[in-house]
């Protein structure tokens, strides 16, 4: 294991939106100062508020030996996509992240049906399982593992950084997320007036071609 220290956690926020971007965040820490994560009430981001995730951010950043974000775009996703799956594209971008930080032991939060195979492919790209890196691959390690917790904070906080910004910008279409009826009138409402859809709209999704679809076959039924 020579070159390689402490122990990684990878996450993502944002594989699910029909807006925004994904962001993919690794952290890196002296396996010694592990436990001081749990101590400051690290955990899955989605069970804590802004405020709570803000605070531990900071706190986050303070214990870290090194914090890794990655960003990929919506216009990003739909280009990647008509090559390629949104799991490939996360096993790179994990891959990248491993790759930098050199851990001796990583956790990853698993996006393949198959956890296993997941981690076998970070590994792989990055090459750190020829290294001598111990690889732990797993579905919901952000709820398992405080430095997994952690880099999903992170990656939360970043993202949603950038969906405030898009607000200005774009004007206020909520989360992002296809469960959200303020974004789906968002993206609804703009189709309805055929206008362009903005960049930070994933066109690929299917949830976008639904409302694309619904709307002209409305459309075509009133001319």
């Amino acid at each position: 294991m020579t070159g390689l220290h402490g122990t990684a956690g990878i996450d993502e926020a944002g594989r699910g939106p029909m807006i925004g971007p994904m962001v993919i965040c690794g952290i890196l820490m002296d396996s010694q100062k592990l436990y001081e994560l749990k101590k400051i009430g690290a955990r899955d981001s989605k069970t804590l508020s802004h405020p709570q995730r803000l605070r531990l951010k900071e706190k986050i950043e303070s214990l870290a030996s090194r914090i890794l974000i990655r960003t990929v775009s919506a216009s990003d996703i739909d280009r990647l996509r008509q090559k390629t799956t949104l799991n490939e594209v996360e096993v790179e971008e994990f891959a990248t992240i491993a790759k930098e930080l050199k851990p001796q032991k990583i956790y990853l939060d698993a996006a393949d049906v198959r956890a296993d195979r997941f981690g076998e492919r970070v590994g792989a790209l990055s090459g750190l399982a020829s290294r001598g890196t111990i690889i732990v691959s797993e579905h919901k390690a952000d709820s398992k593992y405080p430095i997994v917790s952690a880099a999903s904070i992170i990656a939360k906080v970043e993202r949603d950084s950038r969906i405030s910004e898009y607000h200005k910008k774009y004007g206020d279409f909520g989360s992002g997320y296809p469960t959200d009826p303020k974004t789906v009138t968002f993206v609804r409402d703009l189709v309805r007036n055929r206008q362009k859809l903005p960049p930070i709209v994933r066109k690929s999704w299917d949830s976008v071609r639904k409302i694309i679809e619904d709307e002209t076959s409305q459309q075509s039924t009133l001319v």
